[in-house]
């Protein structure tokens, strides 16, 4: 999401930026190549400053281990507004000199990693093409906060260690500019609640599946539960972060309509002619069995039984039919028999969906009420008044809570090679060494509540452990549901479309530092935004294109009157980074995707004319999937997700009359607008 405030302050001169070519200083080499020179005061040190010697450029700079920031310039310590800046994303210069690399306010100059490092495509962020930008605030920042120490040590090997590879720049400053808010009444996160949450959430996943094997005799669909708790909190006002208890309506559609698709059994992809057969005989078996044994009315009992013996008698006498009989005269017995089996069976499903809510509308009464208790024993209550906000715009900032944290437990933290291991009673939660990284930058950005870090471990405990439990305990179950874009397609969004926020991410999987997630802090609605703000608005929106039926988001954003343009990804040709990035191995990164996805651009008249989609920014996009070698079709703004086969066929067509590669002719067909 892009948004621009256009205020005008007497700082906005010092926060210009110019490129990181203007620099004539040369690049030194990595940490790793220095040695360090222990010339600082105590406040710096503590902060996790260390001068180091670069043999390359001859000079001194100064390295911090806990972000692996790097300056040529001594640090300058100081303080920021929390309320119009809290993440001290564009503090002014100290000294009101201009300030030279993105994410640097205070005058310094972030010192660049070398470009003989070896680079491949879609595996770590790349160097990046820096523009000159005049960010403008509500008001007018001060310098950043000082960062508090850990309560662990870092060794004295990681000191000076090469930086690993990333899938993230957490240097883009935010454009995104958002009312002040009060603080919000969520009650703080803490380990003892969550190992509940997650204990009562494992239950209820055990529920579902005993409701589907004793009530219809088979497997809950995979990922359904995943895929209800997710359709749930769209619609749910209650109280808790994960678990649904006040929806209208009580039945889930998607769990209805997916437990009902594998009514009267689940169809599985077939391969062999053996196969067809089988799954023909037992859709039959299992049809006569569910209409004899349930209340079905005298219609239905004698169309489905009169289909099924013909079926029977056709599999008796006919040995010679290949595959594609048998799974026509499949595709012939379900239109039968379908409607009268889904019939009998509706009552009962929904029996299972209207259970299971109320089930968790239960835990999480259970829940509140422990959360309660434990706040009670704390002596923290909801007595105090809230503070006065104030009527104005600042940069979009992390949700802060009313009620203030209570006392932390202890987590036990230890490492496995590249592996963190966070333990609190005896229950493990682990994340890849470099995202543990990653949530320490996150964590200094946004807790101004904890400088000392003295609650981040149990807090990041509490966000894996919430995480684990949404996608479930299944092998790659529930990946698909945090899928990321490629790097080189965010980059490619910054770049042209001065995309700095994403509106849907989370910690783990997140590019910018900016970014609204599942849980709490999800706020806002698209459409009203567009029609109410006359400032720049732009939102791309990637979300699959299911059109067998279409979904209401997706029928609802192409007949948007903001829609400016729209792209189709044709599937099995492009890719995402997978759910469980912050745990799985580099050669899991990535997985195609195995539907089109749909690209839409929806933007106010201000964000069309600052951010339109013209042919050479569409081109940049599709160039960052061609990185890997994929194409894109385009089916223009004013065809449905159709046509993205069509473009592809006519490039092959052209491709066959002499044209040039498929690659170029339908990279040509994407920049119709």
């Amino acid at each position: 999401m892009t948004s621009e405030n256009h205020g005008t302050l007497k700082g906005d001169a010092a926060l210009v930026m110019s490129p990181s070519g203007s620099s004539s200083q040369g690049q030194p080499h990595l940490p790793s190549t220095s040695k360090p020179i222990q010339e600082l005061p105590d406040e710096l040190i503590q902060a996790g400053w260390s001068k180091c010697w670069s043999k390359r450029e001859n000079r001194p700079y100064y390295f911090n281990r806990f972000t692996n920031q790097s300056l040529w310039e001594m640090p300058v310590l100081g303080q920021h507004d929390v309320i119009s800046d809290p993440l001290g994303l564009n503090a002014a210069p100290a000294s009101g000199d201009v300030v030279s690399d993105t994410g640097l306010g205070n005058g310094q100059r972030k010192r660049r990693l070398s470009e003989e490092t070896p680079q491949g495509p879609n595996s770590f962020k790349r160097p990046k093409v820096d523009t000159p930008v005049t960010p403008t605030t509500p008001t007018i920042p001060i310098s950043p906060s000082t960062p508090g120490t850990k309560p662990w040590s870092s060794s004295t090997e990681d000191k000076h260690a090469p930086p690993p590879l990333v899938y993230w720049d957490l240097d883009v400053q935010t454009n995104a500019v958002i009312r002040e808010r009060a603080p919000a009444d969520y009650l703080p996160p803490h380990p003892e609640i969550e190992l509940q949450r997650a204990q009562l959430t494992t239950k209820l996943r055990q529920h579902y599946h005993e409701l589907c094997n004793q009530r219809e005799g088979i497997e809950p669909p995979r990922e359904s539960f995943n895929r209800w708790l997710l359709e749930r909190k769209v619609v749910d006002k209650g109280c808790d972060p994960l678990l649904p208890s006040d929806c209208d309506p009580v039945i889930s559609p998607s769990m209805f309509r997916e437990v009902m698709n594998d009514i009267p059994i689940r169809l599985s992809r077939i391969k062999y002619k053996e196969e067809a057969r089988k799954l023909l005989f037992k859709y039959a078996e299992a049809a006569k069995k569910m209409i004899d044994s349930r209340n079905a009315t005298p219609e239905s009992r004698k169309v489905v039984k009169w289909n099924v013996e013909d079926t029977m008698n056709w599999l008796r006498k006919d040995h010679s039919a290949s595959k594609e009989d048998y799974m026509d005269r499949l595709e012939h017995l379900r239109k039968q028999c379908g409607p009268h089996v889904a019939a009998v069976a509706k009552d009962s499903i929904e029996g299972i969906c209207t259970k299971i809510y109320h089930i968790s509308a239960e835990y999480v009464r259970r829940i509140r009420q422990a959360h309660l208790n434990l706040l009670k024993d704390c002596n923290i209550t909801d007595g105090a008044e809230a503070p006065e906000v104030q009527d104005r715009l600042v940069y979009c900032y992390p949700i802060r809570l009313a009620l203030p944290s209570p006392p932390q437990p202890r987590v036990e933290l230890h490492f496995e090679n590249e592996i963190a291991c966070l333990r609190y009673k005896g229950e493990m939660v682990k994340v890849n060494r470099n995202y543990f990284s990653k949530l320490e930058l996150l964590y200094r950005y946004s807790c101004i509540d904890d400088p000392r870090f003295e609650k981040f471990l149990s807090r990041v405990w509490c966000l894996i452990k919430r995480y684990q439990v949404m996608f479930g305990s299944g092998v790659n179950e529930g990946t698909g549901l945090q899928g990321a874009l490629p790097v080189p397609v965010f980059e490619a969004l910054h770049k042209q479309f001065g995309v700095s926020f994403e509106c849907f991410a989370s910690p783990l999987n997140c590019y910018f530092k900016q970014f609204c997630s599942a849980f709490p802090d999800t706020d806002g609605i698209l459409l009203e935004l567009l029609e109410r703000s006359s400032e720049p608005l732009s939102f791309i929106i990637f979300v699959p294109e299911w059109r067998d039926p279409p979904t209401p988001a997706l029928i609802r954003m192409e007949s948007s009157p903001f829609r400016r343009h729209q792209l189709t990804v044709s599937a099995f040709e492009h890719e995402y980074r997978s759910g469980s990035q912050h745990i799985c191995k580099r050669e899991d990164m990535y997985y195609k995707a195995v539907h089109s996805t749909a690209v839409i651009f929806l933007q106010n008249a201000a964000g069309f004319a600052k951010w339109e989609p013209t042919p050479e920014r569409v081109q940049e996009l599709l160039g960052a999937y061609r990185i890997s070698g994929r194409s894109l079709a385009s089916p223009g703004p004013s065809s449905t997700g159709t046509g993205g086969a069509g473009g592809d066929r006519d490039s092959r067509m052209r491709q066959d009359q002499g044209g040039g590669s498929p690659m170029e002719k339908s990279g040509l067909d994407t920049l119709s607008v």
